[in-house]
């Protein structure tokens, strides 16, 4: 078992507390079974943190498998895609990578089990016959004519299929099961249809392949699973799952467990939906930073550890709710916090000239790189005549809340400074185009020796040695909390989700690493894209700000 004192508690674990304490298993074993029809989005990252978890917690096994039964929207771009995210949440999956494909003999031999036990029958009606035979949730279903084909007639059409004989759509394997159950999955689900796709795994062999809820639950007793652990949508089909396992010559016996899927608000969960914003253009790609994808997320600065601890917070339940997108920043923002270095960027500046400083004075400054720990060491900041500050850093006239720079008084600049500001030109606009001040040389990481004191502290840029850059404001992508419901959700998108600016960073930033995450000083947490614009210029994301904004746009 699982060291008590150290682990998350919740209903499944306390299932597996009970099993391991009765024997059932000598050891856990879950599994993460994605299809690889698309990336992987923070949903897929909450089963993700509890299969593999589990399996950490209590010294057990979890394997990654690909149910990948639908060649015609599967591929290896996504199963490369996949793996790659599961590493880097800090997981390894144990042993080789399964594929439900790696299963196909196998599962074309329990279809003729079943047949040859009389319960399944190759279906001739179409699709719209199957359906409408299925009844509704009011009113039971209807035999198909062809449910009463004897299994010898089944088997031998069943091989036809497969020997490539019928036409897509010409006909399918259906499970005989019950068409008046209170069940929709249980009345005669299709478990095998034709289609002449080319598979990522299996190439060309297979022209039939079978349906998730007859692969799903024999793949688990293949591998031994002991905890079948899936959202809650899959409750009905738990039915389902236990009837094909009771009906063939397994020995295993794995157990479904339903868990309530995470719904995150002004976020869409559906792969399909998400699919279409890619497809559509409506986004960048799948690892577009404003998507809910594990790469959008990593791209946009968030780390393994912040999407792991938001996983735990939210916990584990059978209870439907909506999550507030606030937690999840908040957790990044925790971790940022704690672990981001610290660097200075002006994302909207304004010339300041230093008139008491010479034309080629160029002095580097030691700035800390993180406030609170030494051990992450200082950098070298270049000061010169002329720096960058904030367009909203400056008034000509302000009251005494106004903590930033005015004519006549006195800011430090952070890290270096006191500096006082003497007047200002502009262009015909009346806009301020320059700022002139005058700075202390007695005030290098010290007061003045008159004892007084600054009106603040501002960030700032040497114009001669910082660097451009274009930084991405990232939004929200839709205006609505709930977008998964909207009925076009184009109308829903947010216009204003990403607004590029130009500013200027420290040079010491010319050197940081794809996805690095810093602390622009006041400003917010931002990482380097790991991309250049087409100027040039370093392209640096906004992960989130220093305060929760969420908040009051819930408010609004």
């Amino acid at each position: 078992m699982a060291d008590s004192a150290t682990r998350p508690t919740n209903f499944i674990r306390n299932i597996i507390d009970a099993d391991l304490e009765a024997g059932k298993y000598p050891t856990t074993h879950t599994r993460f079974p994605p299809e690889p029809n698309g990336y992987l989005h923070i949903g897929h990252a909450k089963s993700i943190v509890l299969n593999f978890g589990i399996a950490q917690d209590y010294k057990g096994l979890c394997n990654l498998r690909f149910d990948d039964t639908n060649p015609e929207k599967e591929d290896i771009d996504y199963v490369n895609a996949i793996k790659n995210d599961v590493n880097w949440l800090g997981y390894k999956w144990d042993g080789e990578i399964c594929y439900s494909s790696n299963y196909f003999d196998q599962l074309f031999g329990y279809a003729e089990e079943l047949i040859n036990k009389g319960l399944a029958y190759v279906e001739f009606s179409s699709q719209d016959e199957i359906r409408q035979m299925r009844g509704t949730l009011k009113s039971p279903g209807t035999n198909s004519p062809y449910r009463d084909t004897a299994p010898e007639e089944n088997l031998k059409l069943f091989h036809e299929m497969k020997d490539g004989k019928f036409k897509e759509g010409e006909c399918c394997l259906r499970a005989k099961i019950d068409m008046t159950s209170s069940f929709m999955c249980m009345r005669d689900p299709v478990i095998y249809r034709i289609r002449f796709a080319h598979h990522h795994q299996t190439g060309d062999k297979w022209c039939i392949y079978p349906m998730y809820d007859f692969t799903h639950c024999i793949s688990d007793a293949i591998e031994n699973i002991t905890h079948s652990l899936c959202t809650l949508e899959f409750q009905d089909n738990r039915r389902l799952y236990d009837w094909v396992l009771d009906n063939i010559s397994i020995e295993s016996r794995p157990h479904q467990y339903e868990f309530s899927r995470l719904n995150l608000e002004y976020t869409m969960m559906s792969k399909r939906k998400l699919n279409t914003l890619v497809t559509e253009g409506m986004v960048e790609g799948w690892d577009d930073p404003r998507m809910p994808t594990i790469a959008g997320l990593r791209r946009r600065g968030y780390t393994a550890a912040s999407i792991q601890e938001f996983c735990k917070r939210i916990g584990v339940t059978k209870m439907e709710n909506t999550v507030e997108m606030g937690m999840l920043e908040a957790c990044i923002r925790d971790d940022l916090n704690e672990n981001a270095p610290r660097a200075m960027a002006v994302l909207d500046p304004i010339k300041l000239v230093i008139e008491n400083l010479a034309d080629d004075h160029i002095e580097w400054l030691d700035a800390p790189n993180h406030p609170n720990k030494e051990e992450m060491g200082s950098r070298k900041v270049p000061f010169t005549k002329e720096i960058y500050i904030e367009r909203e850093d400056f008034r000509e006239e302000a009251n005494k809340k106004y903590k930033r720079l005015v004519i006549g008084k006195e800011v430090r600049l952070r890290n270096a400074y006191f500096v006082k500001a003497e007047r200002c030109d502009k262009d015909e606009n009346g806009e301020i185009t320059t700022i002139y001040c005058t700075y202390d040389e007695t005030t290098l990481g010290k007061l003045p020796a008159d004892g007084r004191k600054a009106k603040g502290v501002i960030h700032w840029v040497s114009a001669s040695e910082g660097v451009k850059a274009e930084i991405r404001n990232y939004d929200r992508l839709f205006n609505v909390a709930n977008p998964g419901s909207a009925e076009d959700m184009n109308e829903e998108l947010n216009p204003d989700s990403l607004i590029i600016s130009h500013g200027v960073i420290e040079p010491s930033l010319v050197d940081a690493e794809p996805q690095q995450g810093y602390q622009f000083e006041r400003l917010g947490y931002f990482c380097f894209d790991g991309n250049k614009n087409e100027t040039g210029e370093l392209i640096f994301n906004k992960t989130v700000g220093l305060r929760d904004s969420w908040a009051k746009i819930d408010k609004n």
